[in-house]
């Protein structure tokens, strides 16, 4: 006999967010430039309010009307690295691949992230000591087969337990829902 399955409903309510960014632009500039002086106020302004828009998703606190980003968000898989702090390795890399898979979320566009002091640690760390294969390879998938991004908007600068202000955090996850 087929088994009833017993399907869950959640509801999540969206609230909507704005950024902005301004800058001054002299009359002298407007003067002196070339007509490529838009263009070049168009794209600082948008890597203003992009820059913006990534550290609101990875850390927004979700309070002073911030959204709650994804290291504020509870209730999803975490892998901690020790009660104070610990130099990542090639287990926390598969762990943190098994709390995505563990909560049937590992679908669809699968990548890390993480800033430049945990890819420089990887790139350091053996999987295994003595084989020279270390944990973030070269390639476009360096990371068990998976793509990683680099960016300093990933804090580096994070608290556990008695080490204050010297974690870093990895995320990994399906970023086309984000």
């Amino acid at each position: 006999a087929p088994t009833e399955s017993q399907q869950t409903v959640d509801q999540v309510a969206l609230t909507p967010k704005t950024v902005g960014a301004f800058t001054d632009i002299s009359r002298k500039l407007l003067k002196q430039s070339s007509i490529d002086v838009e263009m070049f106020v168009r794209n600082d302004l948008a890597t203003v309010l992009a820059l913006a828009i990534d550290l609101a998703a990875l850390h927004g606190s979700g309070a002073s009307n911030q959204p709650t980003g994804i290291a504020s968000t509870s209730g999803i898989g975490s892998v901690v690295g020790g009660t104070n702090g610990l130099a990542p390795d090639w287990s926390h890399i598969v762990d943190l691949e098994t709390e995505v898979s563990v909560d049937n979320a590992d679908v669809g566009t699968l990548a890390y992230i993480t800033n430049p002091k945990v890819r420089g640690k990887l790139k350091q760390t053996e999987k295994a000591s003595g084989t020279a294969q270390f944990v973030w390879e070269r390639g476009n998938t360096p990371l068990n087969g998976y793509a990683a991004h680099v960016t300093n908007q990933v804090a580096s600068n994070l608290d556990k337990g008695t080490s204050v202000g010297v974690c870093s955090a990895i995320f990994f996850g399906n970023w086309a829902d984000l």
